[in-house]
């Protein structure tokens, strides 16, 4: 006699690789299948894989032969009804192999493991039969958890969410789990969830609540109803009617309303606090709407009629929602509304108060209504709670808590158990049924103190079958539990309303897995039997089907609300996938119309709108126009269904594109005044009440933008505290001739600098930085903001090294070298990085930084060294430090133009399939991603003052005056020359009775409740001198190496372009001097179209400067004057024709009056 063969192990050591990860691939397209709109974690498909093996190992220890073996071992192992389906689902799949249409899960490779696992070959064909129904049992784990994940408004399936899933479905517990009572590893910890909640967290609560409601009328109508209805011989229309009522009128109003919330949602603006949803219940309440709940009442509970569904219509929920969304609403209009949908739905709540109370027991205020999981774990914590309340009153408790194998508390109350006569009080729990006796006097709901009962027994709920027992003389409103190892127990309740209530809860937990199976089924089935007609692509170009050669969609890759990602397309398929009629994308809208410029005109894109909006009815065939000729009307139920679920969900997406188009992006309107009086007659054009909100709303943006146009920008912006006064220095307000580096104070000048860039920063438009226009032929016309910004930062970074080298003084020179740093550590705590930059560009640029003379003082060049760190390593110190701070900020802008040019470079515009070109809108993400990060810091405004002069001093800098770029750079470095020749190792000085002492980095003035700054940059007192180098050491002019281009500095455009005054940019920067703060990459660019900030060389002619001093500084001695004299005469002869600038000029005339009034 042959041994038998040992059992297959498939998680041991020697076989698990054979078989870890070899489902995971194919497990994910089923769920692609059950859920298109759901992604899943690892995890989760790793979970998934191991119950389909140890599915399998079950069906192989009956050693099949034979399909009729495996669908033996499935009839005897699997729970009713699950057995039928799945069989079904086997059979079919057999029939479906003969014409070539395979299995999702690899039957190919499953099929030569069978060998192995078995130990003789088996057909193929009974391989395919076993995977099929392994495939049917995964679909039905994973469509199982998906439907849980959307109830709890997740968008990912974890392997938590498939045990918790799996715990409340009796099926799949008797399938897998079939001798464990502790499902405690099912059950995880739930955040805890806020008791505060807010307007939108109502309203989303509601709609949850909605959709739940919405599938349980649904539940009712296709697998109670339908079957009646189906059966005309049997059942009249009045019979349905008299059975069901108006249940189908009651589910239309619930769709109509959650439509009406959706809408609202969908169409509701970023920047609004929450959607307004108080006139969708006016509307429907103005038409009476609800009334269908009335005549349900009515009918339903008329004498001799069984309330099973009570419970679904009589729920005081609807009620609680208005009331609370009243009072959670900030606003007036919306709150007249709800108290307009409250009062006229008062008549209707008294009429169903009064049906109810003549028709319906009362009930215990501790009994409550039959919740399901899907509802159930939002209160998760309450539940255990309120278990672990219940179990420490009962004395007696033996074996596992209830929490570890239960998830909710259902109901309770008093039973009489039959046979004995003895009175129970009974706890139904989701997974429990506990009998109790009461201990003393009446029964009372458990509170702190001893325990109120004494367990006698208790039943586990997936273990016990549930039945009916007709009512005899001795025995009325029973039924009995039976568990299957054991005798039956007949409970009584004392009326059939209370027997109704316990069967209704018993009855729902025991099938209720199985019924939603059915309707899952039959909805399954009406899908394919009633395909909704659409138009031909003849008559509708948007009506193509999809196909490779028109849309390409990302693999496995779903956004975060399940939605597939478009990787490339054509503008119709693009069109058509931004007003889908199946869902909305958010997300896909944003980018769409951030980046569509790229390969489409505004004008073809209203265009294309307007044409989406219009759809014909599709056309009846010809069996359609034989039965219309014979009087019927085959077409009246299809149009309806698609003007509802096509026309009207593709116009309202239509009108919310229009909408998004005009507040976010409504510059493409200014520019272009034909195309918004297009977009104008198209919206007066739309006809019916639902768009008529939307089209209101449009019209309101389109006024709002122009009167915004027409009244200019506005800067009224209120802060919490005050903003810090301006800081004065040697220069005060009005003296706007004396404005300089040195004459103005060092956080004044980084306060406007940091105002000023952070409004040019504000003001760039996303469509300026797509496709990289801004280095095109009409770079004006299309990135003006972002342009206006580039040449603000070059012109601040040329301007700082001309200050620089244009003072010849040593000492000077070193002072307005250490006031640029104090102004770059006044950015650093302002988190403007640009400036930062700025500031180190031009200590890097080649004429600043071969003084090695100027920056002898090592502090200095410490904190450039610091300062440079931000942009090593690929700037990886910059970018952590932008992602740490709180805004306002102004971020470094060339970090982003350099990724969006390799974007663009880097990636193809069109990619190819079959031969032709499809938008690769991939691409665009990309660049919309960028982009997206640029607009989460423009939000913030600084608590800054704007001083108006100083503002307009740096908005008219001009340091290149009439030069073109390689004539300032040599005279830039010419200069540098000038004031330290090479190789030489002092410089000559003179020395004068007056310090260039810094104000600092300290506000002097700091209030209560005002922003201030740090300590301020430690600075020597020092003695400055002047004096011209004399001409033997000075040497030849040279040719200057170019200062290094940066990530700002703009493309060289394209031949005929633009003009010759332009300077080229890259953004790949050549190798700039060595140490420690020079990096390879310099960061700032030289620009284009500068103007010239001259200095009047009539200010150093002897007699004005000295008119000016004798005006300025009253108080100076007339030696002190006339020293001054004599240095200044002797400088203009030594450069008759050139203007020479030196800062510390105005530094010495204001400095003489300071220093004389201090003595």
């Amino acid at each position: 006699m042959q041994a038998p063969q040992p059992q297959y192990d498939f998680f041991g050591e020697e076989n698990s690789p054979k078989w870890r990860g070899l489902l995971l691939p194919s497990l994910g397209k089923v769920l692609s299948q059950v859920h298109p709109k759901l992604s899943s974690k690892e995890d989760a498909l790793q979970y998934v894989e191991e119950l389909i093996l140890l599915l399998l190992s079950m069906l192989c220890q009956a050693q099949p032969r034979t399909v009729q073996d495996v669908e033996e071992r499935v009839q005897k192992s699997f729970p009713h009804p699950i057995d039928k389906w799945a069989i079904a689902d086997a059979q079919a799949a057999i029939e479906r192999r003969k014409r070539r249409n395979p299995l999702a899960l690899p039957v190919d490779k499953i099929h030569p493991l069978l060998k192995e696992v078995l130990g003789y070959k088996i057909d193929h064909q009974v391989s395919v039969y076993i995977v099929a129904v392994l495939e049917y049992i995964s679909a039905d784990i994973l469509k199982l958890a998906g439907n849980y994940v959307r109830n709890i408004r997740h968008y990912e399936i974890s392997q938590q969410d498939i045990k918790v899933a799996m715990c409340a479905d009796k099926v799949l517990m008797d399938m897998f789990h079939q001798d464990e009572e502790d499902i405690s590893d099912c059950i995880g910890e739930e955040p805890l969830v806020s008791g505060e909640e807010n307007y939108y967290d109502l309203v989303k609560t509601f709609m949850a609540d909605m959709r739940q409601y919405l599938r349980d009328l649904n539940l009712i109508i296709k697998v109670f109803r339908e079957p009646f209805a189906a059966n005309e011989k049997l059942f009249s229309h009045s019979d349905v009617d008299s059975i069901f009522s108006r249940i189908v009128d009651i589910q239309e109003l619930t769709l109509k309303l959650l439509g009406l919330i959706e809408d609202t949602v969908e169409m509701t603006d970023e920047c609004s606090p929450h959607p307004l949803v108080g006139s969708c219940f006016e509307d429907l309440a103005e038409e009476l709407a609800f009334d269908p709940y009335e005549s349900y009442a009515q009918d339903i509970l008329r004498t001799g009629f069984h309330d099973h569904f009570l419970s679904q219509v009589t729920k005081p929920g609807a009620a609680l929602y208005l009331q609370q969304l009243e009072e959670m609403s900030e606003d007036e209009e919306d709150k007249e509304c709800l108290k307009q949908a409250i009062t006229a739905l008062l008549n209707l709540q008294s009429s169903m108060e009064r049906i109810c109370s003549k028709n319906l027991a009362k009930r215990r205020p501790s009994e409550s209504a039959c919740r399901f999981y899907s509802q159930q774990m939002k209160g998760k914590h309450l539940a255990i709670k309120k278990m672990n309340e219940i179990q420490r009153n009962i004395d007696g408790w033996e074996g596992k808590d209830i929490g570890q194998c239960c998830n909710e508390f259902i109901m309770e109350g008093t039973l009489m158990r039959v046979g004995a006569k003895h009175e129970r009080y009974i706890f139904l729990f989701d997974g429990l049924m506990v009998c109790c006796k009461s201990n003393h006097g009446p029964t009372r709901l458990p509170g702190a103190g001893t325990a109120e009962y004494r367990l006698k027994e208790k039943f586990l709920m997936r273990k016990v079958q549930v039945s009916d027992r007709d009512d005899t003389a001795d025995c009325r409103h029973a039924f009995e539990v039976t568990p299957r190892d054991g005798a039956g127990v007949v409970f009584a309740a004392k009326s059939a309303e209370e027997k109704n209530s316990w069967m209704a809860a018993l009855i729902s937990l025991q099938y209720r897995s199985t019924l939603e199976r059915m309707l899952d089924l039959a909805a399954l089935q009406e899908e394919k039997e009633e395909q909704m007609r659409l138009p031909g692509p003849e008559a509708y170009r948007f009506a193509e089907p999809d196909s490779e050669e028109n849309v390409v969609f990302e693999e496995n890759v779903q956004s975060k609300s399940g939605i597939p990602v478009i990787k490339a397309g054509t503008v119709l398929k693009l069109i058509e996938r931004l007003t889908y009629h199946m869902y909305a994308d958010p997300n896909f809208v944003r980018t769409f119309l951030t980046t569509y410029r790229s390969f489409c005109k505004p004008q073809e894109l209203l265009s294309l709108l307007m044409e989406r909006f219009e759809i014909p009815e599709p056309k009846p065939t010809e069996a359609d126009q034989i039965a219309m000729e014979n009087g019927d009307q085959p077409l009246s139920a299809e149009l309806k269904r698609f003007r509802k679920e096509y026309v009207q969900p593709v116009q309202l997406r239509v009108l919310n594109v229009c909408r998004h188009w005009v507040e976010h992006h409504f510059y493409d309107f200014e520019r272009d005044a034909e195309l918004l009086r297009q977009l104008e007659d198209f919206i007066s054009m739309v006809r019916g009440k639902a768009m008529r909100k939307w089209v209101e709303s449009i019209t309101k943006i389109i006024q709002r933008k122009k009167q915004a146009q027409a009244n200019g920008p506005s800067h009224n912006i209120t802060f919490e505290s005050l903003p810090p006064a301006i800081e004065w220095h040697i220069c005060k307000p009005g003296q706007t001739e004396h404005f300089d580096l040195l004459t103005l104070h060092p956080i004044e000048i980084a306060r406007q600098l940091t105002l000023l860039e952070s409004d040019f920063y504000r003001a760039v438009q996303p469509s300026e930085l797509v496709g990289s226009v801004w280095t095109k032929e009409d770079k004006e016309i299309n990135s003006p903001n972002l342009l206006r910004m580039i040449r603000h930062t070059t012109n601040l970074t040329l301007w700082f090294e001309k200050c620089i080298v244009e003072t010849e003084n040593l000492e000077e020179r070193a002072a307005v070298v250490a006031r640029i740093i104090e102004i770059l550590q006044v950015f650093q705590e302002l988190n403007n990085f640009n400036g930062v930059l700025e500031v180190v560009s031009a200590m890097n640029s080649s004429p600043v930084y071969r003084l090695d003379h100027t920056f002898e003082v090592r502090r200095l060049r410490k904190i450039l060294e610091e300062a440079h760190e931000l942009s090593e390593d690929h700037y990886k110190k910059y970018l952590a430090k932008l992602r740490s701070i709180n805004p306002p900020c102004v971020p470094f802008f060339g970090i982003y133009l350099t990724n969006i040019l390799k974007t663009e470079e880097g990636n193809p515009d069109f990619l190819k399939r079959h031969g032709k070109d499809l938008i690769n809108f991939s691409k665009r993400r990309k660049v919309a991603e960028i982009t997206g990060e640029i607009q989460q810091y423009q939000n913030q405004p600084y608590c800054l003052r704007v001083e108006n002069d100083i503002r307009k001093f740096f908005e008219n800098l001009s340091p290149m005056e009439d030069m073109m770029e390689k004539e300032f750079t040599d005279y830039l470095f010419n200069k540098s020359l000038e004031i330290e020749p090479r190789s030489v190792r002092t410089l000559p000085r003179f020395r004068y009775n007056y310090t260039l002492k810094s104000p600092g980095v300290r506000p002097s003035n700091v209030r209560p409740g005002s922003m201030r700054h740090p300590t301020p940059l430690h600075s020597e007192p020092r003695k400055i001198s002047y004096s011209r180098i004399p001409d033997s050491e000075m040497e030849s002019a040279t040719s200057a190496p170019n200062s290094p281009l940066t990530p700002l500095t703009p493309p060289p455009p394209p031949s005929g372009a633009s003009s010759t005054t332009d300077m080229g940019s890259v953004f790949d920067s050549p190798q700039g001097p060595s140490s420690p703060f020079h990096s390879t990459c310099t960061l700032f660019s030289c620009s284009l179209l500068s103007l010239s900030q001259t200095v009047n060389p009539s200010l150093f002619q002897s007699r004005c400067f000295m008119a000016h001093v004798s005006i300025s500084c009253p108080s100076v001695s007339p030696g002190l004057r006339q020293a001054c004299y004599h240095l200044i005469h002797r400088a203009s002869i030594s450069c008759p024709h050139s203007p020479i600038h030196i800062p510390g000029f105005t530094v010495l005339l204001h400095g003489l009056n300071y220093l004389t009034l201090g003595d």
